[in-house]
């Protein structure tokens, strides 16, 4: 399967991605030449690599990207330039600096946890318990690789579908899941999925922006998403917001097709869970699949051991 390229923004839940009038997602549900990965539950974002301008290696956090003031740690004096006022990123990007193997491309993971001894981390609302001790330094979960231009502000993202070879230092973490390829259930409820989208009259981003919000704090409220409340509020056709549930009901099915096959045991709360989510891209797009009644409600409001 050809990677699908894609821009370097946040990434979207199947279910959001259709108010706007992009329905690409119904066909991207049952795709069968699609690659799926593990979306765990770290912070911060490290990116790290060689900055083809100069051929240093840098580390940084997700301001690697930032536009206008250039953020890029080549050296500890540059972290404590940049990152000084956040001890915590401070102190992991020394950690990073001294301990991610070189190379010569650009990546970017998540943060996962200091190991050497330890097999339970919780970098954000997921607990994280590991069959054995950890015996590196560092544990990052890699995810993106970034390509296509010599300026880093500039490059496009893929999802990263090779295996990253850990160190005596560094322990990549890249869980290993599947997708079943037979989902033809899946198609034949988006069919009748792009047949109710002829009755919507769909929104502007700008609108959109404002119904997720909406979505958000009921999942963050524990509130049932009423679809003729928020199309009042927020005034829009509420065929649209139906079209959103359907779309939503497409994705929870679609988690009946995923197997996790690592043996890393998670936590939310004391409670055993599933991984935060999945990453899948194929040619019609790439999509977050998360569990919002669960890990969403969860990342809104319990509170978190860094901050």
């Amino acid at each position: 399967m050809a990677t699908k390229q894609m821009q370097n923004k946040h990434l979207e839940h199947p279910e959001d991605s259709i108010l706007n009038g992009d329905l690409s997602v119904l066909d991207w549900f049952s795709e069968t030449d699609s690659n799926i990965s593990v979306k765990m539950d770290g912070a911060p974002a490290i990116v790290w690599g060689t900055n083809p301008q100069n051929g240093k290696f840098f580390v940084c956090t997700k301001a690697a990207f930032n536009k206008k003031k250039i953020r890029l740690c080549y050296n500890e004096d540059d972290i404590f330039t940049h990152f000084g006022g956040q001890p915590r990123v401070t102190q992991i990007l020394i950690f990073c600096l001294e301990f991610l193997p070189r190379t010569q491309q650009v990546l970017q993971g998540d943060w996962i946890g200091f190991g050497k001894g330890l097999d339970t981390f919780t970098p954000n609302t997921i607990t994280y318990k590991f069959p054995e001790k950890v015996r590196q330094e560092i544990i990052i979960a890699p995810h993106t690789i970034y390509s296509g231009a010599d300026d880093i502000r500039e490059m496009t993202a893929a999802p990263l579908t090779s295996k990253l070879i850990s160190t005596k230092d560094c322990l990549f973490v890249q869980p290993q899941v599947s997708l079943n390829p037979y989902r033809e259930d899946l198609e034949d409820v988006c069919k009748f999925a792009k047949q109710m989208s002829t009755l919507c009259e769909f929104v502007s981003d700008k609108k959109a922006s404002q119904i997720k919000k909406e979505i958000n704090a009921c999942i963050r409220e524990q509130r049932v998403i009423c679809e003729n409340e928020i199309a009042e509020k927020c005034d829009c056709d509420v065929n649209v917001l139906r079209l959103w549930k359907l779309v939503k009901s497409i994705k929870d099915d679609l988690f009946l097709f995923i197997h996790e096959e690592d043996e890393i045991e998670c936590y939310i709360g004391g409670v055993e869970s599933f991984h935060e989510g999945y990453v899948i891209v194929n040619k019609f797009g790439t999509y977050k699949v998360v569990d919002r009644e669960t890990f969403s409600h969860a990342n809104f409001t319990i509170a978190k051991s860094w901050g």
